[in-house]
C-alpha cells in the first residue's frame, strides 16, 4: 500500500499496478502513477504541507485543484521551480520538494529544459475537458469546424468525427483581443527523470479562435469561521474527489460543515467510502432530503447550526470542530458554502456578471462582445446556499489563506473608510496571490455585503486579469534565451581577433575587441601601448560595426537638412561632414558623418549602438510627417566591413595597398572610390583618433582579406591592432563625445562643445527648442576637461563633482555642479570628460570628485588634452603632442 490512507475504492486516475518514489522535506515517500503530490502526502496521512507567509501558522492541502491556496512546494528535482501547487503537480520517480511559507525561491543554476511556443487557428476553441465540454467539442467537430480542447487534466479523451485537437495538462491562462488566447502545456513534468531529452518540458500555446466555448466549471466556495486554516480543513468536493480519484481517505473521522446541498452530496461519498460521519452542521434551516438520506444512515445532521471554531495539536493539526458550544473530535473538516462558476476568461473577454439569488453565485450577465459561449456549470448550478460571516474570532477567520489575510483585515479597511471591493483588495491583498482569489474573492464579496448591510450584487466581484495561473518566465521565454534572444553579432573579421588574443567586450549587440593583450600584460598596460602606436606609426580598427544607413531619392538633400543640425545639402559629391542629430527637444540624440556619393545619394554613419534608432527615427519622419518627400533608407551596416587605419604612416600603408589612389592629395573629410588590395572600396579620410586616418569600407565578404593585408602592408611600419578602449581613450584626449556616454538627454550640441556643427537657419528638428532661453543659461552643464591632481589616479566615471571636498558627515546636502562622463589613462596621463555647470568659464578652477566616499581634486581644463591646434590629423607632428 502507498500510504495507509490509501483505500480500494475509487482511484479512477491511478495505475495500481506500478508505484513511485518521490521526497517531501527529505522524507521518502511511495505513490502510485497518476497521483498528485497532494493526494500521495495524504495517502501518507502528511497534514502539514506548508505555512502561511506571515503568521507562520501550519497548513495543509485544502483543494484538489487549480485554486489552491496553501499547497505551494518548491520543487527541489531537476531544473527545479518554485510556487507550484501540490494539487497540480504529478507524483513521479526522483520528485524532490520541499514545503514553503508562501514564498518560493528562484533556482541558481541554469535551467537546462527546453521550452517551446506555437501557434495554432481554429473554429472553436473549447476551455475545459469535462461533460459539457466534450459535448460542446463533439457538436462542433461533427458540424465541420476545426476544434481545439484545453484541459488542465491528464488524459481526457474525446470520440468524434472531425478535425478534433484534444490538449490534456494544458490550462488557458488568459484571453486577449480578437479571439486570442493564451494556454500553457505541461509535457514532461509527470515523467522526471524518463522525459525525453529533446522533448520540450512546457508549451507555450498562442491560440486564435473564431469562437469559444467556456466549459470551466464551478470553483467551490469556502466558509469563514475561526481557526478555518487548519491542516484538516478541506473544501468538501475536495475531499470526496481525493477518494474517488486518487483512492486517498482525507481523514478517518470528519465534520461536515455546509450551506447547500452539495455539501451534503460529499457527506454521502465519504460515508460510502468508509469514513465515519461524525456530524453535519447545514447554516440552513432544513437540510431537505439529502439531510433525511444522512439521518437514515445513522449521521447527526444539525440544521441552522455553524461551525465556531476549532481545535489542533501541538503541531497545530486539526483535532476537533466546534459546533456551537459543542467539542466535536474529527481529523477532517469538510466545509462547502456553494458553487462559483469559474469566470476568469470571461470576464478577461469583457463579459460581466449579476449576483443571482437562483444560484447564490455571480453569474454570467449576458454575453461578451467577443463570440464566446458559456456551458454547463459554468452558466451557474441552481440552488440556495446560506451566507455566513461570523461574529468573533477576526483575527483568526482566514478569508485569503494564501495571503494570510483576515476578517479583522477587512473590518479594518472599512474602518479607512474604503468600502469599495477594488480598494478593499488593494489595502488587504485579498484575493492578490497565486491562486487570483479563487477561494476568496466571492467570501470577501458577501461579508463585505453582510457588515456593511448591502445585497452581494451591490458589492461586485474585483477585476479578474490574465494570466488566470501564473506562467513562468522561461515559458514566456521559450526558445528565445542566450544568443537566441539577443544574437551575437560578429564582424567578417572576428575569427582573426579570436586567433590573436583579443579580449571582446558586447556594443550595441556586436562583439567587439576591446584590446589585444600579450602574454601577462594587463588591461591597462595593453591599451597605452596601442594608444601610442597609434600616436607614433600606424594602428587598424575593426570599425564594421558602426551604423551605416544609405539614403537616396531626389529629396534626400532636402531631408538630411532637417534631421541634422548642420547643412548637408551644400556638400559636393565625394565630400564629407561630421554632423549632430538633435530630438525634438533640442537635446543631442546621435551624431555621425554624412557622405554625398552623388546628387541624390549619401551614406550616413552612427554610433554602433543607435544605428536601429537612427534608422527608426528617420523612417518615422519619412512616414508620419514628411510622407511627401521621395526618400528611401536603408541599412547597409552589415553590407560593409571597414577598416580604419589610424597613425601618422597610415598614408605610407594605403599608397601601398591603392596605387591608382594619389593619397597625397586626398583631402580631410572627403571620399574616394578605389581599388584596395585588388578590392574595390569606399575610402573616407575620416579621424575619429585626432591623427591622420582612413575609414576603407569593402563589401563584407571581402573584409577578412582586406584586414590582413593592411596587416601584411603595414608591418614593415609597426602596424599593430587596436580596440575599442584604446579608441575611446584617444577620441577622448581631443575631446570627441559618444552620443549617450558624454550626453545624457539633457544636453544640447552647444552644451557638448559642438556650436559649430549647429546651422543658424533651416527647419531641421530640434531648432525652436533651442531657442528657448533655458538652453542659454549660463549655469547650463557643459562639456570641460578634467586633470586629477593625483596623477596616479583614474577618477571613476559618474564621479560626481563638487566645489569643496564634503566632510565626512555633512549636515546639509552638498550642490552638485556636475559628474564625470569619460575617465581614461592615456598618452596625456590621466584625464577626464565631464559636464559641469558654467563649462568653461570654471576652466583652470579647482574641483573635487566624489565617489563612493572617496575624494579626488582636479582642475577644470579645455576638453581638447590633446594637440588642440589639430596639427596631427594631417600626419604631422604637434608641439603639444607626445614625443
Amino acid at each position: 500500500m502507498t500510504g495507509p490512507f490509501r483505500t480500494a475504492l475509487g482511484g479512477s486516475r491511478i495505475d495500481r499496478s506500478r508505484t513511485v518514489t518521490f521526497t517531501f522535506d527529505g522524507a521518502s515517500y511511495t505513490a502510485h502513477p497518476g497521483d498528485t503530490l497532494a493526494s500521495a502526502l495524504l495517502a501518507h496521512g502528511v497534514r502539514i504541507v506548508a505555512h502561511g507567509p506571515y503568521t507562520g501558522r501550519p497548513r495543509g492541502v485544502y483543494s484538489a485543484g487549480a485554486e489552491e491556496p496553501n499547497a505551494f512546494v518548491q520543487v527541489e528535482s531537476g531544473p527545479g521551480e518554485p510556487m507550484v501547487r501540490a494539487t497540480r503537480l504529478e507524483a513521479h520517480d526522483g520528485l524532490r520538494v520541499s514545503s514553503l511559507a508562501g514564498r518560493g525561491r528562484l533556482a541558481t543554476a541554469p535551467d537546462p529544459s527546453r521550452y517551446d511556443k506555437t501557434y495554432a487557428h481554429c473554429d472553436v476553441l473549447v476551455v475545459g475537458g469535462g461533460a459539457s465540454g466534450r459535448a460542446a467539442a463533439r457538436e462542433a467537430a461533427e458540424a465541420g469546424d476545426r476544434v481545439i480542447v484545453a484541459d488542465d487534466r491528464p488524459g481526457i479523451a474525446i470520440e468524434a468525427s472531425g478535425e478534433l485537437t484534444v490538449l490534456p495538462r494544458t490550462i488557458v491562462t488568459g484571453y486577449y483581443d480578437h479571439g486570442f488566447f493564451v494556454a500553457v502545456e505541461r509535457r514532461t513534468d509527470h515523467l522526471g527523470g524518463a522525459a525525453p531529452v529533446r522533448m520540450a518540458r512546457r508549451r507555450l500555446w498562442h491560440i486564435r479562435a473564431r469562437r469559444a466555448v467556456l466549459a470551466t466549471g464551478v470553483l467551490e466556495r469556502p466558509i469563514l469561521f475561526p481557526d478555518n486554516d487548519r491542516p484538516g480543513v478541506m473544501l468538501a468536493a475536495a475531499a470526496a474527489t481525493y477518494i474517488g480519484r486518487y483512492g486517498v481517505l482525507p481523514g478517518r473521522r470528519a465534520v461536515v460543515f455546509g450551506a447547500h446541498d452539495g455539501a451534503l452530496r460529499a457527506a454521502l461519498d465519504l460515508l460510502d467510502a468508509g469514513v465515519e460521519i461524525a456530524c453535519v452542521a447545514d447554516l440552513r434551516a432544513s437540510a431537505g432530503r439529502l439531510g433525511e438520506r444522512l439521518r437514515e444512515r445513522g449521521v447527526t445532521v444539525l440544521e441552522g447550526r455553524a461551525v465556531t471554531g476549532t481545535d489542533a495539536d501541538g503541531a497545530g493539526v486539526l483535532t476537533a470542530a466546534v459546533v456551537g458550544d459543542d467539542r466535536v473530535p474529527c481529523d477532517l473538516l469538510a466545509v462547502s458554502g456553494g458553487w462559483n462558476p469559474d469566470l476568469h476568461l470571461f470576464t478577461q473577454a469583457g463579459g460581466r456578471t449579476r449576483w443571482s439569488a437562483e444560484h447564490s453565485a455571480f453569474v454570467p450577465d449576458g454575453t461578451p462582445r467577443t463570440r464566446m459561449d458559456v456551458a454547463g456549470p459554468a452558466r451557474g448550478v441552481r440552488g440556495e446556499a446560506a451566507e455566513h460571516v461570523p461574529d468573533v474570532g477576526g483575527d483568526r477567520v482566514f478569508v485569503d489563506l494564501h495571503r494570510d489575510a483576515t476578517l479583522a483585515d477587512l473590518r479594518g479597511a472599512l474602518d479607512a473608510g474604503m468600502t469599495s471591493g477594488e480598494h478593499v483588495k488593494r489595502y488587504t491583498t485579498i484575493g492578490t496571490g497565486a491562486d487570483q482569489g479563487r477561494t476568496s474573492g466571492v467570501p470577501a464579496s458577501g461579508a463585505l455585503a453582510q457588515i456593511l448591510g448591502r445585497a452581494p450584487g451591490e458589492i461586485g466581484t474585483t477585476t479578474q486579469r490574465p494570466p488566470v495561473e501564473p506562467i513562468p518566465f522561461a515559458v514566456l521565454a521559450g526558445r528565445d534565451r542566450g544568443d537566441l534572444l539577443a544574437s551575437v553579432r560578429r564582424t567578417p573579421m572576428h575569427g582573426w581577433h579570436e586567433e590573436h588574443g583579443a579580449v571582446f567586450e558586447d556594443a550595441g549587440g556586436w562583439r567587439r575587441p576591446r584590446y589585444y593583450p600579450r602574454p601577462g600584460e594587463p588591461m591597462e598596460d595593453a591599451v597605452l601601448r596601442e594608444c601610442r602606436t597609434v600616436r607614433s606609426a600606424v594602428a587598424a580598427l575593426d570599425a564594421s560595426t558602426l551604423g551605416k544607413i544609405d539614403v537616396q531619392g531626389p529629396g534626400a538633400a532636402a531631408f538630411l537638412d532637417r534631421i541634422y543640425a548642420g547643412a548637408v545639402s551644400s556638400l559636393a559629391p565625394g565630400r564629407c561632414r561630421y554632423g549632430v542629430m538633435c530630438g525634438v527637444d533640442g537635446m543631442v540624440f546621435d551624431d555621425g558623418v554624412a557622405a554625398r556619393l552623388g546628387p541624390g545619394r549619401f551614406h550616413l554613419t552612427t554610433t554602433t549602438g543607435n544605428a536601429a534608432r537612427v534608422l527608426d527615427w528617420l523612417e518615422e519622419w519619412l512616414q508620419t510627417e514628411w510622407p511627401g518627400l521621395r526618400v528611401r533608407c536603408t541599412s547597409v551596416t552589415d553590407q560593409w566591413a571597414v577598416v580604419a587605419l589610424a597613425g601618422p604612416r597610415s598614408r605610407d600603408v594605403l599608397s601601398a595597398l591603392a596605387p591608382g589612389l594619389d593619397a597625397g592629395t586626398f583631402p580631410f573629410m572627403a571620399m574616394r572610390e578605389a581599388e584596395v588590395a585588388g578590392v574595390p572600396a569606399r575610402i573616407f579620410r575620416i579621424s575619429y583618433s585626432g591623427e591622420l586616418a582612413y575609414e576603407i569600407n569593402v563589401a563584407a565578404w571581402h573584409g577578412l582579406a582586406v584586414w590582413e593585408a593592411v596587416m601584411a602592408a603595414g608591418e614593415p611600419h609597426g602596424i599593430a591592432p587596436y580596440g575599442t578602449e584604446a579608441m575611446h581613450v584617444l577620441r577622448a584626449e581631443k575631446g570627441y563625445i559618444v552620443a549617450g556616454q558624454d550626453t545624457d538627454g539633457t544636453v544640447t550640441p552647444h552644451d557638448a562643445g559642438l556650436g559649430w556643427a549647429v546651422a543658424s537657419g533651416g527647419d531641421w528638428i530640434g531648432r525652436r527648442s533651442l531657442r528657448r532661453a533655458d538652453t542659454s543659461r549660463a549655469d547650463r552643464k557643459r562639456l570641460v576637461g578634467l586633470r586629477p591632481h593625483d596623477q596616479a589616479v583614474v577618477i571613476p566615471e559618474g564621479a560626481q563633482l563638487v566645489a569643496v571636498p564634503p566632510p565626512a558627515e555633512p549636515a546639509d546636502p552638498v550642490p552638485m555642479l556636475g559628474y564625470v562622463t569619460s575617465s581614461y589613462r592615456g598618452t596625456v596621463g590621466s584625464f577626464a570628460l565631464a559636464l559641469v555647470q558654467g563649462g568653461d568659464a570654471r576652466e583652470s578652477e579647482t574641483l573635487y570628485a566624489v565617489d563612493s566616499g572617496r575624494v579626488h581634486a582636479v582642475t577644470v581644463t579645455s576638453p581638447v588634452h590633446y594637440d588642440p591646434e589639430g596639427a596631427r590629423r594631417d600626419g604631422f607632428r604637434s608641439p603639444t603632442g607626445p614625443a
